[in-house]
């Protein structure tokens, strides 16, 4: 029947993607670069209203391109995320968050230095909020959150608070299928696991430094050639707003 053929057809693309459908599963972690929880979110942005078949769910989300899944965006994401950030000139500045968020707006020459280094980048207010910008349009969010969620965790001074915090870090960004999970080595997955059976301000630290290798190597040099990096650096060469 014809509507056969098209569920067929829509599951064998589906399996060529990875995607996630009744018979397929997503992509291992490794081979994605990115967290499960990054896949599930992804899927269901794109999915849009459950209506139509595999062939209808399938629509706008990936493309393969030498053998690797890119995800597709659109510049009215990248667009969206520039504007919340105030990074645009604006004739009316709304309230709140926009108005607090732009005092500490760097100029051209404090937003060269990000591009020194990404700690240099992650110490910046402003920067941080942009960083983890650019992050939600690649869907790659959960590393940052995860190292944020660490350097939180050092904070805690309370060994109940501690270890009920570090139980909560493991099961949503490293256990096996976390809601959020960060891509790790099986060999660091299993020895931060070991480490909370004694929770330490130390225990997430390698971790911690592999994720923070990986924005390092991965989000950070892209970040540095996104238009919402280069807006900042070139921002002189705008006319002053009205």
């Amino acid at each position: 029947m014809p509507g056969s053929t098209v569920v067929r057809l829509g599951s064998q693309r589906a399996q060529a993607l990875g995607c996630v459908l009744p018979h397929c599963s997503p992509p291992a972690a490794q081979d994605r670069g990115w967290g499960a929880g990054a896949w599930g979110r992804s899927l269901q942005t794109f999915q849009g209203p459950k209506v139509g078949g595999p062939t209808e769910m399938l629509r706008g989300m990936y493309l393969t391109r030498n053998g690797n899944l890119q995800r597709r965006h659109t510049m009215k994401e990248a667009k969206d995320m520039k504007n919340k950030l105030g990074i645009f000139r604006r004739r009316n500045e709304s309230p709140g968050t926009d108005k607090v968020m732009k005092s500490f707006k760097p100029t051209s020459e404090e937003a060269l230095k990000w591009g020194e280094s990404l700690e240099k980048l992650l110490l910046h207010k402003y920067g941080l909020a942009v960083f983890q910008a650019f992050l939600r349009t690649e869907f790659s969010e959960e590393n940052l959150e995860f190292w944020l969620a660490c350097e939180d965790f050092k904070k805690v001074k309370s060994q109940a608070k501690m270890a009920a915090k570090a139980k909560k870090i493991f099961a949503e960004y490293i256990a096996t299928q976390a809601c959020k999970e960060v891509n790790l080595d099986s060999y660091t997955r299993e020895h931060t696991k070991d480490n909370l059976q004694s929770v330490t301000r130390g225990c997430f630290d390698l971790a911690q430094k592999r994720i923070f290798g990986l924005m390092e190597k991965d989000s950070y040099p892209r970040f540095l050639r996104s238009d919402l990096y280069l807006d900042l650096i070139n921002q002189k060469k705008m006319s002053p707003p009205l």
